[in-house]
């Protein structure tokens, strides 16, 4: 009896150490779990590796570039065909005047989704637990986008940043037009039909706001559910097979952040530019027809 007394004992405790391994196999939790609260505020493991992909994200561009020469670095180098491709590929979907104010934003969207895309991929994410202050067995690394409130704080940021350069680089005017005003040509249309078009282009406009208050919303569920998605896959084939099985969705999985990171940026970049960038059809226009002034 005694003996049996032992060995029921010895595996319950055994059962309190496995929830430490079996939680790979349930996959990741559909909300970020408090590591630790600081006063009344939970900082997750979300937010930690957040924390510490950013602060690698400085270190490492501040150690490649260092005190910029006119002669480059290697790492300079690097750095700045990374700036330059990506404020090319920018310039003209923003529009030229709003171009450069808008590249630090979308630049830092990027590479900072992209290394957070990539972090589920690193050892230990997703299989080193901690014991939580309750006592409940924790993720200690979980990507940051692997968070609806990480993409949600990242959608708003870029809404915020949307809202000022529509308003400093093309005018509460502009956006008026661009919403609500008549599309139609006033010369090639009867008068009537012309008016009439005003009730029509009202009533998109009224659509489009909409469509602008719901962005935010497409772009954290997007990356939200692609980052979450693959870190759901990559559990589950680990933990069918630890060696080998994983490595094709590996694979998959850094193809999928990057396309993420570049779709986020570029819708970004397409939002600005579907106001700001009018000027800049106008201007090339009027180029193209002034007259080289020599006869």
């Amino acid at each position: 009896m005694l003996r049996a007394k032992n060995f029921v004992l010895a595996l319950a405790s055994l059962a309190t150490a496995l929830p430490a391994f079996a939680s790979e196999g349930e996959g990741v939790s559909a909300k970020a779990e408090a590591l630790f609260h600081v006063g009344p505020l939970p900082v997750t493991n979300s937010m930690v590796t957040s924390w510490v992909v950013a602060i690698v994200l400085i270190a490492v561009i501040r150690f490649a570039v260092r005190k910029p020469t006119l002669v480059p670095s290697k790492g300079q180098a690097i750095v700045e065909v990374l700036v330059q491709g990506v404020l090319d590929l920018i310039a003209p979907i923003v529009g030229k005047k709003v171009a450069r104010p808008a590249f630090p934003l979308l630049i830092c969207l990027f590479i900072f989704i992209l290394t957070q895309n990539w972090s589920g991929l690193l050892p230990g994410v997703g299989s080193v637990f901690v014991r939580g202050q309750e006592g409940e067995w924790t993720e200690l690394i979980r990507p940051g986008n692997a968070d609806m409130n990480g993409t949600i704080a990242l959608a708003l940021v870029a809404m915020v940043c949307w809202f000022y350069f529509v308003m400093r680089y093309a005018g509460p005017k502009m956006i008026y037009l661009d919403l609500f005003g008549n599309k139609a040509d006033k010369k090639e249309i009867p008068a009537a039909i012309y008016y009439f078009l005003y009730f029509i282009f009202f009533g998109v406009g009224i659509i489009e706001v909409v469509s602008i208050m719901f962005r935010p919303v497409s772009l954290s569920f997007r990356l939200f559910g692609n980052v979450f998605g693959g870190e759901n896959l990559i559990h589950a084939m680990s933990s069918i097979q630890r060696w080998g099985l994983p490595v094709p969705f590996y694979f998959l999985e850094v193809l999928i952040g990057f396309v993420q990171a570049l779709v986020f940026t570029l819708l970004v970049s397409v939002y600005i530019g579907l106001i700001c960038a009018h000027g800049d059809d106008h201007a090339e226009e009027g180029h193209e027809a002034k007259p080289s002034g020599h006869h």
